[in-house]
């Protein structure tokens, strides 16, 4: 992979940029403190501003390496923060990205998640060298798959008890997007 960092892109209705400091209210208003969005997330609803605070002054610090992803969710109408994209895990020996993304139920049936997670497949197959996209999700969390398909990611099958959420040990769907699968499709 050619490591970039976390650059500023753009799609027709998004903008998806670092975050900055003054990104924090908006998130605990919108997304981390929405117990809906984290049901079937890893970490809790945020119950105080100060964890949301903490978090993205992480993920600034973050910037710093090159191989280190993470998008703010923007729509242009709004101008405020609704979510997050990320690449949430990677292997360098098989170029492989791992997807993990979240946004305010407020925005939820709206096209912004996959339109967010269109936005970033161009760069990390064109730009970053990625081989592979992967993306799972809950067979209970019927709409994020919906999301990984229009992205283009194929499903590949159900792994039983593979991974774990606020709901506990569950099964995971797992879908995947080939470098080859991509030029193949996408490019003229």
């Amino acid at each position: 992979m050619e490591h970039k960092g976390t650059r500023r892109l753009e799609t027709s209705r998004l903008i998806l940029r670092r975050f900055e400091m003054s990104d924090v209210d908006a998130a605990f208003r919108n997304w981390t403190n929405d117990e809906k969005v984290t049901e079937f997330l890893r970490w809790p609803a945020h119950k105080d501003i100060s964890v949301t605070e903490r978090l993205i002054k992480e993920w600034i610090s973050d910037y710093e390496n090159p191989s280190f992803y993470q998008w703010v969710i923007v729509p242009k109408e709004c101008k405020e923060p609704i979510g997050t994209i990320s690449v949430v895990s990677m292997d360098e020996t098989t170029n492989k990205v791992h997807i993990g993304y979240c946004i305010g139920s407020r925005w939820w049936n709206k096209g912004y998640t996959s339109e967010a997670f269109a936005g970033i497949i161009p760069f990390l197959f064109e730009q970053i060298k990625v081989g592979r996209i992967e993306s799972w999700h809950d067979p209970e969390n019927v709409n994020s798959g919906k999301v990984m398909k229009k992205c283009g990611l194929r499903y590949e099958g159900t792994m039983r008890k593979a991974d774990w959420s606020n709901k506990g040990i569950v099964d995971a769907c797992i879908y995947g997007l080939l470098a080859e699968d991509y030029f193949g499709s996408y490019q003229t």
